[in-house]
């Protein structure tokens, strides 16, 4: 009787399986102190097939980045639905930038922390996610502060920084939530919705801030 031949894994899951790996050791160490020894150890695969697969250290970095930046726009863009008000569009999509971070802390530091710091070619990766969430932000306060605001073009003057801001707190704010013990995602979404969302409401009934004369 012949030996009993077990199922061959397929290339694409073996491939997330190494992506798990390397996503967990460079969120955990650092691109530089990671080995990927040690990545092909946990993924429970030999170097050669790492190297088979992903064919460098690098290249293996900049999978991770890419995938773990499309998982987190997903999560994000699939939250805030077009058919909400709003104001639940922002809050959705924070909560689940919120919750999508502190569920893969690894991913995170790899994007918050790692790629900006070690190569342009790995910050030109997250200026694009960046870029991409941007963009998105943009339309959604655009939109609502277009119907709201008796002045569009003040508004258009003012939502692309809106959004640059709105989208840099909610990296400080992540970093910040995954390093204190007892922040919860809906807590951090809170704290920068009641932040963010006052002023917003008070730009789109036409009263803003000014500052005094030179």
């Amino acid at each position: 009787m012949g030996a009993v031949k077990t199922k061959r894994m397929p290339r694409a899951v073996r491939e997330q399986q190494m992506l798990d790996a390397a996503v967990q050791i460079f969120g955990q160490r650092g691109y530089m102190a990671a080995s990927m020894d040690d990545i092909a150890e946990l993924a429970g695969v030999s170097k050669p097939l790492v190297y088979l697969y992903l064919n460098s250290k690098e290249e293996l970095f900049t999978a991770c980045i890419r995938r773990e930046a499309t998982a987190l726009t997903e999560a994000v863009v699939a939250a805030a639905r077009t058919d909400l008000p709003a104001d639940r569009q922002l809050w959705e999509g924070l909560l689940a930038f919120f919750t999508h971070t502190a569920r893969n802390p690894d991913g995170w530091a790899v994007l918050h922390l790692q790629a900006r710091t070690h190569g342009e070619a790995f910050r030109e990766e997250i200026t694009s996610l960046r870029a991409e969430i941007v963009a998105f932000v943009t339309e959604l306060i655009a939109v609502a502060a277009r119907d709201a605001h008796p002045d569009p073009d003040l508004v258009d003057r003012e939502v692309a920084g809106l959004a640059e801001a709105l989208v840099g707190a909610a990296e400080a704010l992540a970093a910040w939530a995954n390093d204190t013990p007892g922040v919860t995602a809906r807590q951090a979404a809170g704290t920068l919705m009641n932040f963010a969302w006052t002023g917003l409401g008070d730009l789109m009934a036409g009263r803003s801030w000014s500052p005094p004369p030179a």
